[in-house]
């Protein structure tokens, strides 16, 4: 059976097709964070009930994300990436169509299913494809796939809101999310489910859970799904609220918002870029509890200690580069820490299940923002969920330079 050194195209369409697939993923959700402060006015919400959109999303993300990882384990990681993206592209755009706050909450929840799949069963598909030394540097160019995405939703925000007015914006938003749709078409012709995968003995849905959560794998499952909800908690209180931010509390314009908006995408492609390998060097470990200290001193620096727009920039710029830049290491260390038998199903699971937990940090930032400032608010509750990240990868084992098919190596 080939292997990713002996044949390097097969392995080269994978990476593409996985950050093919995880920068539209960043473009589609990035869509309803610029689509937030329109919908407030348009449908007359609360802040904490737009917030609550956000948590829907990111709470069914994680049944997606279970079951399609779970489905890879299956029918194998091509064809479970496919149905994902297909999934969650379609009901972004359906999106654009719902009439009040009741039909918008069940399509973001019904996209949410799509969308928790797609990462896990991506991170997958890559890290199997190539070699162990380089696992990081790989993940980390797949994973700065997320702030191409990301700017593209950035520019096109800035697009809309120049040429449309009112409700029209945030729906021409979401009729844009279609777009990675076209994804599909590149992977049904060029992706290779990987020799490991090949190789892997089928387990049912009852196996897959059995073993995740038997006595060998349960301290290891709760701990990389507790990491999980700090980093991506952290990660969606600032996010999500950052254009509200921006406009609310700096009072800066839409077009100003996406301007600044610039600096902290850029930090996150730097970020992610240069994560994987000092990821490789420093070990996965130490690399998320670099990422999330640097995360926990930039924020409140961001939100509540400048005091002059300009300084956004190169604050923005180092805000992003950590807060953003610390999920390269997601994508090598689940792979690491699980067998191939379960690896999709656990990846589905640890990700997605904290990607639903963290989902409550819009909504709590939301609830604080009623008694204090937004930027205080988003401080409060990033911050906390940097600590437990950092208390979560103290406890979990070093897996740098493990082969993904010798879990039993692990120290």
């Amino acid at each position: 059976m080939p292997t990713a050194a002996q044949s390097p195209s097969p392995a080269r369409r994978a990476l593409w097709a996985a950050a093919l697939g995880w920068g539209l993923d960043g473009f589609d959700l990035s869509l309803y964070v610029y689509a937030l402060p329109g919908i407030i006015a348009s449908l007359a919400i609360s802040r904490a009930a737009g917030g609550l959109l956000a948590t829907e999303t990111l709470a069914a993300s994680a049944i997606g994300g279970i079951v399609m990882g779970a489905l890879a384990d299956r029918i194998g990681r091509k064809r479970a990436m496919m149905i994902s993206i297909g999934w969650y592209a379609l009901f972004t755009c359906l999106c654009g169509f719902a009439q009040d706050y009741a039909q918008l909450s069940v399509l973001r929840t019904l996209e949410g299913l799509g969308f928790g799949g797609e990462w896990a069963v991506g991170a997958a598909l890559a890290c199997e494809w190539v070699s162990g030394e380089r696992r990081g540097r790989d993940l980390g160019w797949v994973q700065s796939a997320w702030a191409v995405g990301w700017l593209g939703a950035n520019v096109a925000f800035q697009l809309v809101s120049v040429s449309l007015h009112g409700a029209a914006v945030w729906r021409a938003l979401f009729f844009l999310g279609i777009l990675p749709a076209l994804a599909v078409l590149y992977i049904r012709r060029e992706v290779e489910d990987p020799p490991i995968y090949a190789e892997t003995n089928r387990l049912s849905l009852r196996a897959s859970v059995e073993r995740l959560f038997g006595a060998a794998m349960l301290a290891r499952t709760a701990l990389a799904t507790l990491l999980a909800i700090g980093v991506q908690s952290g990660s969606y209180a600032v996010a999500t609220w950052m254009p509200s931010y921006l406009s609310a509390q700096r009072h800066l314009s839409s077009i100003a918002t996406g301007g600044y908006l610039y600096a902290l995408i850029a930090g996150s492609f730097t970020g992610y870029v240069t994560a994987g390998t000092i990821n490789d060097v420093l070990g996965r470990r130490r690399g998320f509890m670099l990422f999330s200290l640097g995360s926990a001193l930039m924020v409140p620096l961001y939100l509540t200690l400048l005091k002059e727009n300009w300084q956004l920039i190169p604050a923005g710029f180092l805000l992003g580069y950590f807060a953003y830049g610390i999920f390269s290491g997601f994508g090598p260390y689940f792979s690491e820490l699980f067998p191939s038998g379960v690896r999709a199903s656990a990846l589905g699971f640890c990700y997605n299940v904290g990607r639903g937990v963290a989902g409550a940090a819009p909504y709590l930032v939301g609830l604080l923002s009623a008694h204090a400032a937004i930027g205080a608010s988003m401080v409060a509750v990033a911050v906390s969920a940097y600590a437990i990240a950092i208390l979560a990868a103290l406890a979990l084992p070093e897996t740098r330079g493990v082969p993904l098919d010798a879990p039993s190596k692990l120290a």
